[in-house]
């Protein structure tokens, strides 16, 4: 038994003296009095079965100590672990002295019976009643010690249900959704708790069998601001912070503006399930969060972030640089799940890019031109979104930090004629003028290659007419989004010599590719976009990793994947922060086969 019963015992004893001098010891017999006195030595002696043989004369007398004497036997059966005897006498005590001024106490003690016996209800709506400012730290206590224990998912919600308001209920809920549930409600309504609740702290829990301290709770593992255990662990706390925007939520609408969001995290909770199997517990918290700095400084300096230990988004700039200073304070791994700008990792050691940064993709569209061996001349054509000039001009450095000769760098859109017309270079014989002189130069047939960065899906056909109009033959690179791979015709990628840069590439005849869209399918009603394969790749790569490599990840040589059941290509992050792995691809044998490792 813990010292609060001990502290109630001394409250009653003084509560009792004062009165008994001023108002009732003199109509008090003498028996009653020494009977009374000699009880509580008893209770205190640990003597419960003759203290209550004491006590239960004084309650049977209906006298002014009655409801002291039955208040005192519940602490000796309780004490006793008789929990429904205990829970007996104070039902009596509350019916027969319901204007008790220590009622309080009675409810304490009658919430902490049915706590022992499982009526969570009843106890807690005892605790509710509860008036007295000085026992709040200990109905917290209480609920804390108890609450967590409960392991039936569907009991729990009911309590979550019939107390709403109850943070230690919520949080309970949390954990216990994000350790066994996957069931897309649960998920959401985990979701949800989170963002009202907060993250629920680290614990380890009392083995259920036991009986508890009263007021006891869970120890809560602490973390440095200055440095962070690097020793893997069995459960890792995951803070998504996505703009999900559920104020403007509606289920029947599929095509929404943030589907991609939905869509990223949906796979991001196939992965905590399949790391779940692997013996790895991620717990994912979800947080609204769009493009407001504000919000995300309350967020991160809130005593229940304080237990992250990954950070996925945010999405917005001034969001993310917020989350990312919070990151390098407390050695917070932060992975930002779509962005390629390499300016997010530059001197950022605990900032990685889930996608390859433009400036890799460049590198590697490079390394491929190289095993070409064509002219070391090229041509740089991009399309009218700021993604596809900023590729082109990554590429354009990185040709020129290889002393290759860019003849041509220009954006062209429109029409395939216009496109053509806009190129600078000729695959026929065009006349140039040196002084005064005229001269014949086939500078087509003199360009060892063409990149072309657009996102618009009608481009890539567009292109492949206008290079055919110029009669350029040389090998066109183009970004795949550049075309429409599900309705062009196949045809379209034999034209020419055609190479397609692709970090979205996804091999549909793989079998853990078709498992997925199978399970993703099974559970969202919908094939899986693009964003739920990443999402799913980096949990389940992060995950894997933290497991293997705790927290800090210092190890770069083990930061590449290093099994074949990621639905992309994988992760390589041994030499840079940003994904090493840029897949481009060349339609062969009636499919798109990856050419480079």
């Amino acid at each position: 038994m813990n010292g609060r019963f001990l502290l109630l015992i001394r409250t009653v004893l003084v509560f009792c003296g004062l009165i008994c001098s001023q108002l009732v010891w003199a109509q008090l017999t003498t028996d009653a009095q020494k009977r009374y006195k000699a009880a509580l030595e008893l209770v205190r002696m640990g003597d419960y079965e003759r203290a209550k043989s004491d006590l239960n004369v004084l309650i049977q007398q209906r006298g002014p100590l009655a409801p002291y004497a039955a208040y005192h036997y519940a602490i000796a059966a309780f004490r006793q672990r008789k929990y429904p005897q205990s829970r007996g006498m104070l039902k009596q005590l509350m019916e027969q002295y319901p204007d008790w001024q220590k009622m309080d106490d009675a409810n304490y003690l009658f919430a902490a019976n049915g706590m022992e016996l499982g009526q969570y209800e009843e106890a807690l709506t005892a605790l509710q009643s509860i008036t007295d400012a000085e026992l709040r730290t200990d109905v917290t206590k209480l609920e804390q010690n108890f609450i967590p224990r409960i392991t039936d998912l569907t009991r729990l919600k009911a309590l979550s249900q019939s107390f709403p308001a109850d943070r230690i209920i919520g949080l309970a809920l949390i954990d216990l959704i994000q350790r066994t549930a996957t069931d897309k409600d649960d998920l959401e309504l985990s979701d949800r708790l989170t963002n009202r609740f907060g993250v629920p702290p680290v614990t380890s829990t009392q083995p259920a069998g036991t009986t508890s301290q009263v007021g006891g709770s869970r120890p809560v593992t602490p973390i440095s601001p200055n440095g962070r255990n690097s020793r893997t662990k069995g459960y890792y706390n995951v803070a998504v912070m996505f703009p999900f925007r559920v104020d403007e939520f509606n289920s029947d609408k599929r095509l929404r503006s943030n589907q991609y969001v939905y869509d990223l995290y949906n796979g991001i909770k196939l992965a905590k399930a399949k790391l779940q199997e692997e013996g790895i517990t991620v717990n994912l918290f979800a947080y609204d969060l769009d493009n407001d700095a504000n919000k995300a400084l309350e967020l991160v300096n809130s005593p229940a972030f304080a237990q992250t230990d990954l950070i996925i988004g945010p999405l917005y700039v001034e969001p993310n640089r917020i989350a990312l200073a919070y990151a390098n304070q407390h050695t917070i791994l932060l992975l930002n799940p779509i962005a390629t700008s390499s300016e997010l990792i530059i001197d950022q050691p605990m900032s990685f890019l889930a996608q390859p940064s433009m400036n890799q993709q460049a590198r590697k569209v490079a390394d491929l031109v190289r095993s070409l061996n064509t002219s070391r001349r090229a041509a740089i054509f991009f399309g009218a979104t700021r993604k596809d000039s900023l590729l082109a001009a990554s590429y354009q450095a990185e040709l020129k930090r290889q002393n290759y000769q860019v003849v041509d760098f220009r954006k062209v859109s429109g029409s395939a004629q216009q496109m053509a017309d806009a190129m600078q270079l000729s695959g026929t014989a065009t006349a140039t003028r040196s002084g005064n002189a005229m001269s014949s130069q086939s500078t087509g047939s003199a360009v060892g290659h063409v990149f072309f960065s657009s996102s618009n899906e009608d481009d890539g056909v567009r292109m492949l007419d206008a290079l055919s109009r110029r009669h350029i033959t040389a090998p066109l690179i183009s970004t795949a989004s550049a075309f429409d791979l599900y309705k062009v015709p196949a045809s379209t990628f034999t034209r020419r010599e055609l190479y397609l840069l692709y970090p979205d590439f996804i091999d549909k005849s793989r079998e853990s590719v078709t498992a997925f869209e199978e399970e993703y399918l099974a559970k969202r009603n919908t094939i899986p976009s693009v964003y739920a394969s990443e999402g799913y790749d980096m949990m389940l790569f992060f995950g894997r990793q933290l497991a293997k490599n705790g927290l800090q990840l210092r190890d770069r040589t083990t930061l590449i994947s290093d099994t074949d059941d990621y639905l992309l290509s994988g992760f390589d992050y041994t030499q840079s922060n940003d994904n090493q792995i840029v897949p481009i691809v060349k339609y062969e044998d009636g499919r798109f086969v990856k050419i480079n490792e």
